[in-house]
């Protein structure tokens, strides 16, 4: 199912463990926000055509961070398209660390492929007509990252937080001290919706990210009192 979230903005929704895939169509070059799993391509590749885009019309993707339900099907774009991912996902992605990844367990049929290139904070992503900033929210993954685009206020947040605040599960290479710096930096945007990777779109973005961020505090709380309960069993 596709929805279209701002003139020339499309979501397309996947049902779990598949996590949802963006389109940018922009003024010359067109972007996809993570693709999802493998074995959702046919699905992907039917929607895109509903829109009239072929799959070698895809020239940009760039993927929220490394785990399989958002990467999946990014082998069949690979020969045409530029990959983008922040370079703490980029290398895992590289070195094919399935234990962060999760790809062989969670979408046996992916392909390898490489990002081409490692993004930084604060990287610019000019496509004529939207702008996005790509900014580092480690937490869920050491190499998370949400795109902002700044004049239309939104924010493409793959699993860093969902709607209603809802925080994703901390994995690998992930912890809830940078977690929480990471909703706390996001607490400080404009945003105007929530376009998160999996759930809803959300009209109510910045009262989401403060009750994911009260989440995560309540969360690095219990987890703080069990180690020190842990600890005290051990003495």
């Amino acid at each position: 199912m596709k929805k279209e979230v701002m003139p020339g903005i499309f979501q397309f929704r996947a049902e779990k463990p598949g996590g949802h895939v963006y389109l940018v169509k922009g003024r010359h070059k067109n972007m996809l926000i993570d693709t999802g799993l493998a074995a959702n391509y046919p699905k992907l590749e039917a929607s895109m055509l509903e829109l009239g885009l072929r799959p070698s019309d895809i020239h940009f993707i760039v993927l929220t961070h490394e785990h399989f339900d958002h990467i999946g099907a990014t082998s069949f774009f690979y020969e045409h398209a530029v990959v983008a991912a922040h370079r703490l996902a980029a290398n895992k992605i590289e070195l094919q660390d399935d234990f962060v990844t999760m790809v062989k367990s969670g979408d046996a049929t992916a392909a390898p492929f490489f990002a081409d290139v490692w993004l930084e904070n604060d990287t610019m992503i000019d496509l004529g007509n939207y702008r996005f900033r790509a900014l580092h929210t480690p937490g869920h993954t050491s190499g998370c990252i949400c795109l902002y685009e700044p004049y239309e206020g939104l924010l493409f947040t793959g699993d860093t937080v969902f709607a209603g605040g809802a925080l994703s599960g901390i994995f690998g290479s992930g912890n809830i001290s940078d977690y929480m710096n990471s909703l706390e930096r996001l607490s400080t945007l404009r945003v105007t919706k929530l376009c998160p990777g999996h759930g809803w779109l959300s009209d109510s973005p910045e009262e989401d990210i403060v009750r994911g961020l009260e989440h995560a505090r309540s969360l690095f709380e219990d987890t703080k009192m069990l180690f020190e309960a842990l600890i005290k069993r051990g003495e």
